[in-house]
């Protein structure tokens, strides 16, 4: 069978690597993304060999728009060549369209309702939609898929994507010496089902304050968020663009602060104390935050009160939390390829 994936962003394609690696072993499989820095070199790290088709329309409507429509026209010549039996999509807009004009089996995972521009997009053009049993199914039944082409999996993604091996060598931003490690990430402002915050800068502000002596890093997104940030905090901290497989700089971070996405989600699972300040709020982090596994604030005063707090404890139960989530948890990638036999 030929099997056509298409791959947006760093968290699709860390879920997709067991899932391609599978695959490959009885299916011809084709992976596509789009021009996009922080996929592109992921997939140069993880060794995910990717074909780029058209590019990230970035934080304009108009743009998002030119990108979609081009991104389609190139996607059509590529598949119409491949023609591949079965798509499989995070809910690609792209992948959704191209799919139902050629008539091809399309089974998308979703985790993301809140994207509402997305699901508007890709829902109704779908067969199979899996998605995590904390999810009601109602989340995403107004989008015009119907519930008996939704199917759960007792499971978050990101208890897939930590189960990656690091094999990343790269030297890490943190300063060789005895302080404690905070990471921060900061928002998605370029995507759709987000409008523009600035409530990271006074959190920052408050952390760099209170935590000078000790080892701040900065993950931005975008050269534009990055040069800002730069501009505000100049050398208090380290500030960089993800250059790093996440799991690698994780595995050496005391602290980390999210914004409730991706990250969040993976820290919280690999048992670090985790603060999410929920710029985008969302179903997964309701679950790790009442799990005890995040805890979530964006006032910064009584943020840095929990990071203190933090410092000066050692909670070894947080990992031993984490793990008995996690193995409770099943395979959805099993599941998917249950799907592709039926």
């Amino acid at each position: 069978m030929k099997i056509w994936i298409d791959i947006l962003t760093p968290k699709q394609l860390l879920f997709s690597e067991p899932v391609i690696e599978r695959l490959r072993k009885n299916h011809n499989v084709l992976c596509t993304s789009r021009s996009y820095d922080e996929v592109s070199k992921l997939a140069k790290i993880r060794k995910i060999d990717l074909i780029y088709v058209g590019k990230h329309g970035g934080g304009k409507k108009y743009d998002k728009l030119e990108a979609s429509i081009n991104r389609i026209r190139k996607l059509s010549l590529l598949i119409y060549k491949f023609s591949p039996d079965m798509v499989i999509s995070f809910c690609s807009p792209e992948a959704a369209r191209v799919s139902f004009g050629m008539g091809i089996r399309h089974i998308a995972f979703c985790d993301s309702p809140h994207a509402k521009a997305v699901m508007k997009l890709t829902l109704p053009l779908i067969q199979k939609l899996l998605i995590p049993w904390i999810i009601p199914k109602k989340e995403f039944l107004k989008y015009g898929i119907d519930s008996k082409d939704i199917i759960t999996y007792k499971a978050i993604d990101a208890s897939v994507t930590i189960k990656r091996n690091n094999s990343q060598k790269k030297s890490l931003p943190f300063k060789n010496n005895n302080k404690k490690n905070i990471l921060i990430r900061v928002e998605e402002e370029q995507a759709a089902y987000t409008s523009k915050s600035i409530k990271i800068i006074p959190i920052i502000n408050e952390i760099v304050k209170e935590f000078d002596g000790e080892n701040i890093v900065i993950l931005g997104r975008y050269s534009e968020q990055i040069e800002n940030l730069k501009k505000i905090f100049g050398k208090k901290t380290s500030i960089m663009k993800m250059s790093f497989d996440g799991k690698h700089l994780l595995e050496h971070t005391d602290i980390f602060l999210g914004s409730g996405g991706t990250m969040t989600a993976e820290s919280a699972l690999l048992g670090i104390p985790t603060i999410s300040y929920n710029a985008v709020p969302n179903i997964v982090e309701r679950f790790l935050v009442k799990n005890n596994l995040v805890n979530r604030e964006t006032d910064p005063k009584k943020i840095t009160k929990i990071i203190r707090k933090f410092l000066e404890t050692s909670d070894n139960n947080s990992k031993k939390r984490a793990r008995k989530i996690t193995d409770n948890m099943e395979d959805p990638i099993q599941k998917l390829i249950q799907i592709i036999k039926e």
